[in-house]
């Protein structure tokens, strides 16, 4: 202690170096693990081990509130910017979105280079840049980022920013279903009931269905309803058809909510005095 200074001076001057300190930098580990919390992708590699990650946020207030908060903290990770950007994305702020995830890609987030790369192909409320955003894609699928596998996939099949490519967006797809990706999966299996890019074979494409359904994919299990009605790959089967289309349903999948009341209720009534119809009769198919 320097001569003459006492013990309560030295305690004040240390109150008042806290004081002086900013705000941000004390609260980031909170702020920090809370924007994890509520905006982290489930594939996002830079994500805490301990951290499920989500598709869609629930909260995009609260997600804004904590990432901003976090994000203002000088030594905050680069996934702050990239959860930042999908806390934008999903508040429709288009440019703060592709701000916050160019900042995480200049940083190295594949994650955030896969985001900014689908928001300048699509150009909505920012500039179209198809060419780098196709390269941005590329290089996330190449540093082994899921999303970027999926969407380097559906840019080699559907022929954007290069030449159509159906065995590439196969293999894309590929990569992405090691890698335990429900949509690459199903994205998968349409390719092979089709036989785009490879052969034609409509039990592998259930059984792709199949894994992509264990992971509670919608469309998934709405094809393995089709597939149930129809016999395809299997025996006919009305009873699981009904399930998987319930199930699907239940997920959102509109086309199965659809097949579902056709099947649970197959008769419909109609009034004999105009033909008019006047209900249906269902039965419960469980």
């Amino acid at each position: 202690m320097p001569p003459g200074r006492s013990g309560a001076a030295t305690a004040l001057a240390f109150a008042a170096l806290l004081c002086s300190t900013p705000l941000s930098a004390i609260a980031a580990p909170a702020d920090i693990a809370a924007c994890d919390r509520l905006a982290a992708h489930p594939t996002d590699p830079d994500k805490p081990a301990d951290v499920k990650g989500t598709l869609d946020i629930a909260d995009v207030p609260a997600a804004l509130k904590a990432c901003k908060a976090a994000a203002a903290a000088s030594d905050a990770p680069r996934r702050v910017w990239t959860e930042l950007g999908r806390a934008h994305e999903f508040n429709r702020q288009t440019t703060e979105a592709a701000n916050a995830y160019r900042k995480a890609a200049d940083a190295g987030s594949s994650t955030a280079m896969a985001g900014l790369g689908v928001l300048l192909i699509n150009g909505n409320g920012i500039r179209k840049n198809i060419a780098e955003g196709r390269t941005l894609i590329e290089k996330a699928a190449n540093a082994g980022d899921v999303e970027g596998m999926i969407n380097l996939g559906s840019l080699y099949g559907a022929g954007v920013g290069g030449k159509a490519d159906v065995a590439m967006a196969r293999k894309w797809y590929a990569k992405a279903v090691e890698a335990n990706s429900s949509e690459a999966m199903y994205q998968l299996g349409l390719m092979t009931q089709d036989g785009d890019g490879g052969p034609k074979d409509d039990v592998a494409a259930r059984a792709l269905f199949e894994k992509a359904a264990a992971l509670d994919h919608a469309d998934a299990l709405e094809r393995l309803g089709a597939y149930a009605e129809a016999g395809r790959a299997g025996e006919k089967d009305a009873k699981a058809a009904i399930a998987y289309y319930r199930r699907a349903a239940a997920l959102g999948n509109e086309d199965a909510g659809k097949a579902l009341e056709r099947l649970r209720c197959p008769y419909v009534l109609k009034d004999l005095r105009d033909g008019k119809r006047a209900g249906r009769i269902c039965f419960d198919g469980g």
